[in-house]
């Protein structure tokens, strides 16, 4: 197989998308190979490269079943339940902390019982 062929930004032919502009149209690449790439260039740096696909190849989206949304809400939850007191933050924990807030930091936590705007300083 040959090399991709490279097209400056915004001067791509007519047939060809992105990923992000093909679900804006409810359209999925469906197994097919990239044909094309797209490259923004940027000072100082690599340029941003696009990966592109054909639209008459494109298939359209697959529906979201009631099992998918369950599995979603599921998901979700997971990623909002702190591992540490196995509380719903909220909030999507960071992964960078890998427990809520509270567990994180407890000299900082607002006891319980006393409301957010209190006055106090933890």
């Amino acid at each position: 197989m040959g090399a991709l062929p490279v097209y400056r930004w915004r001067l791509a032919p007519d047939g060809y998308a992105t990923r992000r502009q093909l679900r804006a149209r409810g359209l999925r690449p469906g197994g097919q190979d990239v044909v094309a790439t797209v490259e923004r260039p940027r000072r100082r740096r690599e340029p941003l490269v696009a990966y592109l696909y054909r639209i008459d190849r494109a298939k359209p989206v697959r529906p979201m079943t009631s099992a998918r949304w369950a599995a979603l809400a599921k998901a979700n939850a997971a990623r909002r339940t702190c591992p540490e007191c196995r509380r719903d933050a909220g909030y999507v924990i960071p992964p960078s902390l890998g427990m809520c807030s509270a567990c994180a930091f407890p000299d900082n936590a607002v006891p319980a019982g006393v409301p957010a705007g209190h006055g106090l300083r933890a």
